[in-house]
C-alpha cells in the first residue's frame, strides 16, 4: 500500500540502528504508500501515522498456465513502432522508444487487497468522521509496479507493495491478469517475491545490469504505473550515488541507493529503473516530496543488493543480515573537537550498544557524556570505528555499505577503534538482525 516517511533530523546528526539503523535526511521521504511515519529528533526515532490511499480496483483476467522453464532469456519486445514513424525521431528518442519495447513485456501492474484495523477511513464514506457504525476491520486496496525475474513465474516487487496483502493479483502487458502468491519478503531492503502460475513462454524476464558500474550523469530509464497510468515511461539521470536511506518498513537503512530524476510516484514501487540497454540497475522505492508527488529526487534501490536478496527470498522465503548492535553516526567536527580529537579525524560514532548484541559482548562502548552547545546537544565519548576489516570507516554508510555486502551472521570482523584518543582493535562475531 502507500506509505509516507516524514523524517527530521539536525544538520550534523545522521542516526542509524547497526546493523543497519535508520538514516534520516531533512525531508519527506514517500515511499509510495501509507503508513508508519518514523520521526527523528537528535537521534530518536518516533512513530507516528499517516491517513491510508485509496486506489481503484479494475477487474481481473484470467489465463490458464502449464509448465515453467528456469533459464531467463532476452526481453520480448512489444508491437514493433512502424519504422516511418522514427524516421525524423532523434538518436536519443529511438534509443528511448526502443528500450520500452524491449522492458515493458516485463514489467507487471500489481494490485493488491490489505486488511487493516484501526487506521481511519479507507474507502470515502458519507459524513466521516462521523459516521455512527463502522467496522472494526476495513480492507483497502493498493497498487505497484514489478518485474518479471525468470521463466518459473517469479516477479520482484517492493515489499511495501505487497505488506500484509490478503490478496494479489498481477497483470501484464498484454492484459492477462492472473493471482499471486507472495513467497519470499525482506522488509530490511524493501523487497518482495511473488510467484505466479503462467507459461514460462508467456514470461519475458528483465536483463539485470550491474549497479557497481553506474555513474553520475547516466541515462536513467523507469517504467512502471505511477496513480495506476499502466506501462508509464519517464526519463532522467542517475543524478547522485550511494546514498543511504530509511527502507521505511523495517528500522534499518538500505545503502548504496541510486539517486535519479527520472519522474517516480506513488505506483511506481517495485519497477525497474533501466539503463540505456534496458537492463535493470534498481528498483524504485522512495521519493523525497513535500506532496507525495515526484520532485525530481527518487530512489531506487541497487541491482547488485536485488542479486544478492532475491534468490535467497525465492529458496528460503527471508533473507538474514548481520547485525553489529549499535546506535550510531557520523563524527562530525564539533563532536571530535569536544572529544579532544583532530578536528579532521573521521568515522562512526557509536551512540549506544544494543543489550545483548554482538557489540555489547565484544566490548563496544558507547557515548557516555552529554554536551549542549549552539542550542544543540550532543552526545561525545563513544569509541569511533575507523576500520572495519582494515577497510577504512569515514561514514556510517561505510559500515553500512560493508556490513550488508561483504558479511553474514555468525562471521567475526576486525574494529579498528579510537576509545578516549587511543586506537585498540576489537574482535566481534556478528549476529543475526532482529525481525522485532
Amino acid at each position: 500500500m502507500e506509505r509516507r516517511l516524514v523524517v527530521g533530523i539536525g544538520a550534523a546528526i545522521a542516526v542509524l540502528l547497526l546493523m543497519v539503523g535508520s538514516c534520516f535526511v531533512g525531508a519527506v521521504l514517500a515511499p509510495e504508500f501509507a503508513g508508519a511515519l518514523p520521526r527523528m529528533e537528535r537521534g530518536r526515532v518516533e512513530e507516528t501515522t499517516a491517513p491510508p490511499v485509496v486506489t481503484r480496483k479494475t477487474m481481473p483476467r484470467s489465463e490458464e498456465a502449464s509448465g515453467t522453464v528456469r533459464e531467463p532469456a532476452p526481453a520480448a519486445t512489444t508491437t514493433p513502432i512502424p519504422a516511418d514513424i522514427l524516421e525524423d525521431a532523434s538518436a536519443e528518442e529511438r534509443l528511448v522508444a526502443r528500450v520500452y519495447e524491449r522492458v515493458a513485456p516485463s514489467v507487471v501492474h500489481i494490485r493488491v487487497v490489505q486488511q487493516v484495523s484501526g487506521e481511519g477511513p479507507v474507502f470515502e464514506i458519507p459524513g466521516w468522521p462521523d459516521h455512527p457504525e463502522l467496522p472494526d476491520d476495513f480492507f483497502r486496496r493498493g497498487e505497484g509496479s514489478g518485474f518479471v525475474w525468470d521463466r518459473n513465474g517469479h516477479v520482484v516487487t517492493n515489499y511495501h507493495v505487497v505488506e500484509d496483502a490478503e490478496e494479489v493479483e498481477v497483470t501484464f502487458l498484454d492484459g492477462v491478469t492472473v493471482p499471486a502468491e507472495v513467497v519470499g519478503t525482506d522488509p530490511d531492503s524493501d523487497l518482495a517475491v511473488l510467484k505466479v502460475e503462467r507459461a514460462g513462454d508467456r514470461l519475458t524476464p528483465a536483463a539485470m545490469g550491474d549497479s557497481d558500474k553506474v555513474f553520475v550523469g547516466q541515462r536513467a530509464i523507469a517504467i512502471g504505473n505511477p496513480f495506476g497510468q499502466e506501462w508509464t515511461l519517464t526519463t532522467g539521470v542517475v543524478s547522485a550515488l550511494g546514498r543511504t536511506q530509511p527502507s521505511g518498513t523495517s528500522q534499518f537503512s538500505i545503502p548504496e541507493m541510486i539517486q535519479t530524476d527520472a519522474a517516480i510516484n506513488p505506483g511506481n514501487s517495485g519497477g525497474p529503473l533501466l539503463d540505456r540497454e534496458g537492463k535493470v540497475i534498481g528498483v524504485n522505492t522512495l521519493i523525497l516530496s513535500e506532496d507525495r508527488a515526484s520532485a525530481g529526487v527518487g530512489f531506487a534501490i541497487p541491482v547488485n543488493i536485488v542479486d544478492q536478496v532475491v534468490p535467497v527470498l525465492i529458496d528460503e522465503g527471508q533473507y538474514a543480515y548481520a547485525w553489529l548492535g549499535i546506535v550510531g553516526r557520523d563524527l562530525d567536527r564539533e563532536t571530535a573537537l569536544a572529544m579532544d580529537l583532530s578536528a579532521d579525524q573521521r568515522g562512526a560514532l557509536v551512540i549506544e550498544v544494543a543489550q545483548d548484541g554482538p557489540a555489547e559482548d565484544a566490548g563496544l562502548q558507547g557515548s557516555d557524556e552529554t554536551i549542549t552547545g549552539d542550542g544543540a546537544t550532543l552526545q561525545v565519548g563513544g569509541d569511533v570505528i575507523t576500520a572495519i576489516d582494515e577497510q577504512l570507516v569515514d561514514t556510517m554508510d561505510d559500515l553500512i555499505v560493508y556490513l550488508v555486502e561483504e558479511t553474514r551472521p555468525g562471521q567475526q570482523v576486525t574494529l579498528t577503534v579510537l576509545r578516549a584518543g587511543e586506537e585498540e582493535t576489537v574482535e566481534v562475531t556478528l549476529g543475526e538482525r532482529p525481525h522485532e
